[in-house]
């Protein structure tokens, strides 16, 4: 896809958007079933079912997906996909490249162990390793916008409001 088809493909969403900015508002949604046996939930998404467990830090075998992981695979892809879209739009010529997500989670938090020990992921990093001739401040334009918006990267940098409710089947 070059610039002139991405444009192409996002003016009407655009206009819209602008017409009509409740429209932009889509809701996003992820569902989880909890199994039976074990300690592991489910998740069914369009692409297939991922089976969530414990890390093997706090008592899993690694047979399941990781939930620290995926949001980093989902910070991993969110920001890869802006990227392309960003030098898309911008004409940056990308053969092609890496992008990796790093973070720390204090195992001792999550179990309980240490009361002062933080629960979640600390110190996340994000990296990129382009395969481009593009100019050096072409790439940090390129980076910058991608930061700006990449909605993964945004909503772990400004958390959102969150809540959690119960509810009986």
């Amino acid at each position: 896809m070059n610039a002139d088809e991405l444009r192409a493909l996002q003016a009407p969403l655009k206009t819209r958007y602008r017409e009509d900015p409740a429209a932009a508002r889509v809701p996003v949604q992820a569902v989880g079933r909890l199994e039976a046996d074990g300690v592991t939930c489910r998740i069914e998404s369009g692409l297939g079912k991922v089976l969530a467990g414990l890390h093997p830090a706090t008592g899993g075998n690694g047979a399941e997906a990781c939930s620290g992981d995926m949001l980093l695979e989902a910070l991993v892809a969110c920001a890869g996909v802006t990227l392309r879209a960003v030098a898309t739009a911008m004409s940056v010529p990308l053969r092609g490249g890496t992008v990796r997500a790093e973070g720390m989670f204090d195992a001792r938090g999550t179990l309980g162990v240490a009361k002062d020990a933080p629960v979640g992921l600390q110190d996340v990093r994000l990296h990129f390793e382009l395969d481009t001739d593009a100019p050096p401040e072409q790439v940090q334009r390129l980076l910058q916008l991608t930061e700006r918006y990449c909605v993964i990267y945004q909503t772990l940098r400004n958390p959102p409001a969150i809540a959690m409710s119960h509810g009986s089947q």
